[in-house]
């Protein structure tokens, strides 16, 4: 199953995309995709209430602006350096345990929203990841145990202010959670749609040229292992969000870096995770 949300930012409805693309508006469900609905079997109980309601569901029209496919979360967990070609090409040494930061969920927009430049930016940056969905509260949970704790997987680009982020004072939160650095989706898709999401091909194009196009199974901590890490330090909620890393090809990495500019287009995709598209646009207070 495919969740998604749709309408005007701060008005979205929830919906779900069909096999064949078109889109349906599941409203008379009765509960938005957040913390109750992930933690309270709403995926089990969403397919119950479409099996019986499906065909009499409105058709989303093809204008109607995609929203991020779920309420705000609680947290974005994002993992760095997770891809040892990235550790290499950011001059940092490969970690030997995950590297974790926290991106402010007031970032998240919809997967073709309009990334801003933020004001005195000179360095943002592009990162395609596989993103995770919490399904089930996750307390100190083995690796073996970490898949009953998803609801499914998504797709991110992790806009990253590198000046922000590397060369002012304290953490990397500065240059991660602006507003708009974090398009989310088109979809949810439920975990049984993405049987190994240890082995995905993803890619992001800057203006049409390809500039990362990797796979997950370079992961230096996989899927398992990143949820269960997490899960020692904090309680993971329903709807949180765990970021898993970006591959090489950022534009720190460029020789010479090469960073985002108005006008610029970014496209991405992961396998089974569909494609977004953002277009920067400058800050204009």
């Amino acid at each position: 199953m495919k969740l998604i949300r749709f309408g005007r930012l701060g008005h979205e409805k929830p919906g779900v995309q069909l096999e064949h693309g078109a889109r349906i508006d599941v409203s008379g469900f009765g509960q938005d995709y957040d913390e109750a609905f992930f933690g309270g079997d709403g995926l089990e109980r969403l397919r119950a209430w479409l099996r019986e309601n499906q065909d009499q569901c409105p058709k989303v029209d093809d204008q109607e602006r995609w929203g991020a496919p779920l309420v705000r979360p609680s947290k974005i967990v994002c993992v760095g350096l997770n891809y040892a070609m990235h550790a290499k090409e950011s001059g940092m040494a490969i970690p030997k345990e995950p590297v974790l930061f926290f991106k402010a969920t007031s970032a998240m927009v919809g997967p073709h929203d309009d990334v801003i430049i933020p004001k005195g930016s000179i360095k943002t940056d592009w990162e395609v990841e596989l993103a995770i969905i919490i399904g089930k509260k996750a307390s100190y949970v083995t690796e073996e145990d970490a898949y009953q704790h998803i609801a499914g997987y998504v797709l991110h680009n992790d806009i990253s202010e590198r000046a922000f982020q590397i060369e002012k004072e304290g953490q990397w939160c500065k240059g991660k959670g602006c507003d708009t650095f974090a398009p989310v989706g088109p979809f949810i898709a439920t975990k049984d749609e993405i049987p190994d999401p240890n082995n995905l091909n993803l890619w992001l194009k800057v203006n049409g040229k390809t500039v990362q196009n990797s796979s997950t199974s370079d992961f230096i901590f996989n899927v398992e292992a990143v949820v269960s890490y997490i899960s020692q330090f904090m309680t993971l909620l329903p709807g949180d969000i765990i970021s898993t890393g970006t591959p090489f090809g950022v534009g720190l990495g460029l020789n010479p870096p090469t960073y985002l500019k108005p006008g610029d287009v970014m496209e991405l995709g992961i396998d089974g995770l569909g494609v977004s598209k953002q277009e920067v646009k400058a800050y204009s207070g």
